[in-house]
């Protein structure tokens, strides 16, 4: 499970952690659960963070791991909630987009485009990292637009929404 910190005030994110927590050797699907929530609120009491952005689940052919995943990314959420912080997801497309401009890009390419924009001098080990710093920065991309939930999403129906966007 990948995570990624980052402040986001002002106009540009600063990097503050990213790392991974590594589920490899926690074999009991159950106890593997347990781990994800207490590490999530680990994560929370070390961090403080003000909202939370997780990747949506992807549409996957495999049942199974769909489930998996759903179980894993619930009891996250519901550590992030417990501590009364807003929780945000974004679908991998969209956090591909706003990271390299590009919805098809692979893991690799999200990598390091963060890399170049946070300074880093070598790729993470493991990329399930960036995935976690990727949809934080998407998250920050993000804030202050409105989406429409329904409706035409017209560059209209933005600024009606968004007055104050305008310069």
């Amino acid at each position: 499970m990948g995570y990624g910190v980052i402040n986001g005030s002002g106009k540009t994110p600063s990097f503050i952690a990213l790392d991974v927590v590594d589920l490899r050797r926690v074999r009991d699907p159950y106890k593997k659960l347990r781990r994800i929530y207490e590490s999530t609120v680990e994560l929370m009491e070390r961090y403080l963070p003000d909202e939370v952005a997780f990747e949506a689940p992807f549409y996957g052919k495999n049942v199974q791991s769909m489930l998996k995943l759903g179980r894993a990314q619930g009891v996250a959420m519901a550590a992030v909630l417990s501590r009364d912080v807003p929780v945000f997801e974004y679908a991998p497309r969209k956090i591909k987009l706003a990271i390299t401009s590009a919805g098809d890009a692979s893991k690799e390419q999200v990598a390091g485009m963060l890399m170049r924009m946070f300074g880093f001098k070598e790729m993470p080990r493991n990329l399930d990292a960036t995935d976690g710093l990727a949809a934080a920065v998407c998250h920050f991309y993000q804030n202050g637009i409105e989406l429409s939930k329904h409706g035409s999403g017209s560059w209209e129906d933005f600024i009606r929404k968004n007055p104050g966007r305008l310069k």
